[in-house]
């Protein structure tokens, strides 16, 4: 974990304790765990400073092999991508010209201060949602607050626009403190249709950062290594 990550986190770092203990746990009466130890606080690896994007999404995939510790992304060696990746591959192509691309490896992504959180960290192995309100959600709402608290020294709010598909991410707003926000349906195969595709959420972040003076993402993913 970066280091102003875990400063920002710290008031909890009780609840972390009791998360892993509970992973334990589970791990002990034979339940996989996903993502892998190493990769559950991987979207805190970067620093907290660099964010200017937030893509939040629900719980890691419970597919063994899927789940990467950033939302939405798995291995670059994963094959059939998950369908909502899928999808939101086929959105970019609509919102800007991108190929879909092969790899479902969004790292790039958050080389470029993208974060992807998920809101809750860890899943049982072939159990959706399992994990939802053992205590991740307070951590994620703590860091979803830390980043729209960021001032700059002169006193203005950081650039943060934050990509909120589906009511689970919506819910989240209130902590957002009127930071800037591209809301959609879910890219799931079961809602894209009714309002996820056509969206165009990759040019309206761009936009949204333009007008904050920040940078755009380039949302062009490599080639397979």
């Amino acid at each position: 974990m970066a280091a102003d990550w875990a400063e920002s986190l710290s008031p909890l770092t009780e609840r972390f304790h009791e998360l892993a203990a509970g992973l334990e746990s589970d791990r002990a009466l034979g339940h996989e765990i996903l993502p892998a130890p190493e990769n559950v606080l991987r979207a805190f690896q970067r620093p907290m400073s660099s964010v200017k994007v937030l893509i939040l999404g629900q719980d890691p995939y419970p597919t063994p092999g899927h789940a990467v510790g950033l939302s939405f992304s798995v291995g670059a060696g994963v094959r059939p991508l998950p369908r909502s990746l899928k999808n939101i591959f086929t959105e970019l192509q609509t919102d800007l010209g991108i190929s879909p691309s092969p790899s479902g490896d969004l790292s790039a992504w958050a080389d470029q201060g993208v974060l992807l959180l998920n809101r809750v960290l860890t899943v049982r192995s072939g159990a959706a949602g399992s994990h939802r309100r053992r205590g991740w959600e307070e951590i994620t709402e703590l860091a979803v607050r830390s980043l729209a608290a960021r001032r700059g020294p002169d006193g203005t709010r950081l650039p943060l626009v934050a990509v909120l598909w589906g009511r689970d991410a919506q819910s989240i707003k209130p902590f957002l403190d009127g930071a800037p926000t591209v809301e959609s349906a879910h890219p799931s195969p079961l809602s894209a249709s009714r309002g996820f595709f056509g969206s165009r959420p990759f040019s309206r972040v761009n936009e949204l950062l333009a007008r904050q003076g920040a940078g755009p993402v380039d949302w062009q993913l490599g080639a397979v290594r």
